[in-house]
């Protein structure tokens, strides 16, 4: 990680090009910039020309309820420490939010293969004795979308 530094700050055009970098999904700079506006906490990870690298984010309801969201490093600067970094200053944020005797529930979705990564940090796989799958869609809307009944 040598040269890596930490911020809590990234421009729209930064955002979306690491995104771009490792392949998720395209989001337009409004979506982008309301999303960044709307995070509870955000880490970048900056190198030594002063770019964007790396970065996570939480959006939370304040209380009770977090999500880990955007946790992507670009292509050339993975398996440097910097995701570790990084999720070490997500946990640190959400543990200093909780009192004493409080419990936060803290969800995330792990792209294909990084489970074990995530693990590391408390996570668990679903569905398990207690708990069922997870669930998710990508909801477009389109001139056609119509509410379904």
């Amino acid at each position: 990680m040598k040269g890596i530094h930490f911020s809590d700050t990234i421009s729209i055009m930064e955002y979306l090009a690491l995104r771009d970098a490792v392949q998720f999904n395209r989001i337009s700079e409004k979506q982008a910039e309301s999303g960044l506006r709307g995070s509870a906490f955000i880490t970048v990870a900056v190198n030594e020309e002063g770019c964007a690298v790396g970065m996570a984010r939480v959006v939370s309801d304040g209380g009770y309820v977090a999500y880990i969201a955007d946790v992507f490093v670009h292509p050339n600067y993975q398996r440097q420490g910097i995701g570790k970094a990084m999720m070490r200053r997500v946990m640190e944020y959400l543990q200093m939010r909780m009192e004493v005797g409080e419990e936060m529930f803290v969800t995330l979705m792990a792209a294909k293969g990084k489970e074990p990564f995530y693990e590391g940090y408390g996570f668990f796989n679903r569905p398990n004795e207690r708990y069922g799958h997870g669930m998710m869609q990508w909801l477009k809307k389109t001139e056609e979308t119509r509410i379904q009944e």
